[in-house]
């Protein structure tokens, strides 16, 4: 159970019952300043989700979704995303563009808009372009964490490009943890202490043993 909850983490921060009407009263506030076209920002706890506002208090935004795959029931897919809906269509990689309310789409969170226009190099297109990409879009999507998730298809929207600041950090990151020659080291140790413990060194082993590590530091 405590993997399922600690993946649920990702996506969605349940708000607690004493801020739940505060934050539907600023929600219904900013819904009045909100133009068509406009791309809004939902922080989680690790991770941020993106949509894109079409007007009339309403959301499209791409998640992982499950039930799809499993049910036509429209009415039944059409419901609030659960938790265990998020992740196993996480695992699944399956998603859906779908239209939400926008007290759905921010489930209880703060709603930033047009963030990125200040990271991104590319000027926005017009609002009622932006939404008519995000309303043709609507329908079942192959979903990737990394490599085609919610910003992927907002950013696409609004700028025309298909890219992710979010998966970019996290690669980064990842590659700096990883790809270091503090790492090469301890690999090159580890595979040699390995090879005598088990008895098998041998020029190919040995070689095997050394490329990996060398290919690490290379990289760093």
């Amino acid at each position: 159970m405590f993997p399922l909850q600690l993946l649920a983490m990702l996506f969605i921060s349940t708000p607690t019952h004493d801020d739940r009407d505060e934050e539907e009263e600023a929600h219904r506030k900013q819904e009045v300043a909100l133009r068509r076209g406009d791309l809004l920002v939902v922080p989680r706890t690790l991770f941020t989700h993106f949509g894109i506002y079409l007007g009339g208090g309403r959301v499209a935004h791409f998640i992982p979704d499950i039930l799809p795959v499993v049910s036509a029931d429209q009415t039944w897919i059409n419901q609030v995303v659960t938790n265990t809906r998020l992740l196993l269509g996480v695992l699944a990689k399956r998603g859906s563009v779908r239209v939400d309310s926008v007290k759905d789409f921010a489930y209880g969170s703060p709603i930033l808009v047009n963030t990125t226009d200040q990271v991104c190099s590319r000027p926005p297109l017009r609002g009622d372009e932006v939404a008519q990409r995000a309303e043709k879009l609507q329908g079942h999507v192959t979903y990737s964490l990394l490599w085609y998730n919610c910003e992927h298809f907002v950013m696409y929207c609004r700028y025309g490009t298909v890219t992710s600041l979010q998966t970019f950090q996290f690669c980064k990151t990842v590659r700096k943890l990883l790809l270091s020659r503090r790492v090469a080291k301890v690999m090159a140790a580890l595979g040699a202490c390995l090879l005598v413990h088990l008895g098998a060194v041998t020029p190919c082993s040995a070689l095997l043993a050394v490329l990996l590590p060398f290919l690490m530091w290379m990289a760093a």
